[in-house]
């Protein structure tokens, strides 16, 4: 029977470096593996699906794929075929098959990667996007403020005297 008991990482961490077996070192190798064959994939798909697609596992002959959304698993499909022959002459003569999965958790880290590479200016530095509050808003923020507690009034009326020159001249009206 197998010891399901919680161990200390730092026993963990021991017996992975002390000996090449363990449970950590095959984590750590198997890791290795999918970072390897990601790259290979990587290197052989398109550059506009790199940052959209990644090597999920490979278990059992099926290569499991990940990309962000629908439109790029299209895409990645077109490819398909082209990329199990090539894999299997070059990498992985056992592969039989290649499942491709949405991971909608990919779409958002790409698109925030993207976002910061497309902001950051020659400098390095990155200039946060202005966000104003409109004459209409801060107006509808202060009669909502008229009609609340105390300390919610002030947050409010403290918000709406954010907006442009224009909100401030209603708050002189009253």
């Amino acid at each position: 029977m197998r010891d399901s008991r919680p161990q200390l990482l730092d026993v963990l961490f021991d017996e992975a470096s002390a000996a090449d077996k363990g449970p950590l070192h095959n984590v750590q190798q198997r890791a290795v593996a999918l970072l390897k064959l990601n790259r290979a994939v990587k290197g052989l798909l398109p550059a506009q699906l790199h940052p959209w697609c990644r090597v999920a596992n490979f278990r059992q002959g099926i290569l499991v794929l990940e990309t962000a959304n629908a439109s790029w698993m299209m895409r990645l499909r077109y490819e398909q075929p082209n990329l199990l022959s090539a894999l299997r002459a070059q990498i992985l003569p056992s592969l039989s098959s290649i499942d491709i999965r949405i991971n909608p958790a990919l779409m958002a880290k790409s698109a925030n990667l993207q976002q910061k590479t497309d902001k950051t200016p020659a400098n390095g530095q990155t200039d946060a996007p202005m966000r104003t509050l409109s004459v209409e808003s801060a107006e509808q923020l202060r009669g909502l403020a008229s009609r609340s507690p105390e300390k919610l009034r002030k947050t409010l009326e403290r918000l709406a005297s954010m907006a442009g020159e224009g909100a401030n001249a209603t708050s002189r009206d009253k």
